[in-house]
C-alpha cells in the first residue's frame, strides 16, 4: 500500500485537488487528481460551529462559494447547503476519505492561527484513525503551534509537517519536531536540501505548475510536488526520466 515513506521519484500531489480544471477542495477537483495520475491531494481544514472538519481553505465564504460569513459561525448542515463552484458542496473529511479511499495519500493542512488548542487537530486525528489513514496521512500547517498540538493527538505513524514560505521560519522548525518540511519551491536549492537531509526530513514543496521547475525540484530529490496541475505535472516528471 502506497504511504508517505515509500516511493522512489517525487510523489505528485494535488494542490487542493486538481483546482486548475475544477472548483478547489470539493469532491470534483480531488477525484479528477486522482483520475489524473496524482498520487495524492493536498486540501484545508477547518472546524464548523458543531466541531466537524470541514475542507475549506479561507476562513470567510465569500470567495470559494455562494455564501457570506465566517465558516465557524455556521454548522456543517449549513455548510453543506452552500455551492462551492459548480454544484459542489463543502466536503466534510469523512466524505473526502471515503470517497477516495485507502489507496491514495493525504496532505491535511490545520487552517488555524490560534495560539490555543482549538480542537481541530484533535478532531482531524480521530477521522484519521477511524478510516484508518495513519500512513497515508500527513498534517501540516503554518502555524508551529498548531503542528505541535497536532503531533500531541496523532500517533506516530502519522507525520506532521511546517509549512514555510520564507527562510525565517527555518528557526521554529527546530524547536517542534516533524518528519517533514512543505517550503515555497522558491526556497528549494541544493543547500536547503541538504540542511532538510541533515535534519532527517523528507521535503514536499509547494505549489509547483511550471514543468521546469518540476525537473529542477525533482533533480534536487525533493519527495513530493504540490501541483494545481497533476496531469502536466506527471507528464513532464515522465518526459524528463526518459
Amino acid at each position: 500500500m502506497t504511504d508517505w515513506v515509500s516511493g522512489q521519484r517525487p510523489f505528485i500531489i494535488g494542490h487542493r485537488g486538481a483546482s486548475a480544471a475544477a472548483p478547489e477542495n470539493t469532491l470534483a477537483a480531488f477525484a479528477l487528481a486522482q483520475a489524473q495520475g496524482a498520487d495524492g491531494i493536498e486540501f484545508d481544514v477547518q472546524l464548523s460551529a458543531d466541531g466537524w472538519p470541514v475542507v475549506i481553505h479561507d476562513g470567510r465564504l465569500d470567495r470559494t462559494t455562494n455564501g457570506r460569513g465566517r465558516v465557524q459561525d455556521f454548522t456543517v448542515a449549513q455548510l453543506q447547503e452552500l455551492d462551492a463552484g459548480e454544484g459542489q458542496s463543502i466536503p466534510t473529511l469523512d466524505e473526502l476519505f471515503e470517497t477516495l479511499g485507502p489507496h491514495f495519500l493525504y496532505n491535511v493542512e490545520l487552517k488555524t492561527a490560534a495560539l490555543r488548542d482549538t480542537g481541530l487537530a484533535a478532531a482531524v486525528a480521530d477521522r484519521i484513525q477511524s478510516h484508518g489513514l495513519a500512513r497515508q496521512t500527513v498534517v501540516s500547517s503554518f502555524n508551529p503551534l498548531a503542528v505541535r498540538y497536532a503531533r500531541r493527538h496523532l500517533t506516530q505513524s502519522t507525520w506532521v509537517a511546517h509549512l514555510s514560505y520564507k527562510s525565517g521560519f527555518q528557526l521554529l522548525q527546530l524547536f517542534i519536531p516533524v518528519q517533514a518540511v512543505h517550503p515555497h519551491y522558491r526556497m528549494v536549492d541544493a543547500r536547503y536540501m541538504a540542511w532538510a537531509k541533515k535534519h532527517g526530513w523528507r521535503v514536499n514543496v509547494w505549489t509547483v505548475d511550471d514543468p521546469a521547475e518540476g525537473q529542477r525540484l525533482a533533480d534536487l530529490g525533493v519527495n513530493a510536488i504540490i501541483t494545481n496541475k497533476p496531469k502536466l505535472m506527471r507528464e513532464a516528471l515522465v518526459r524528463h526520466e526518459s
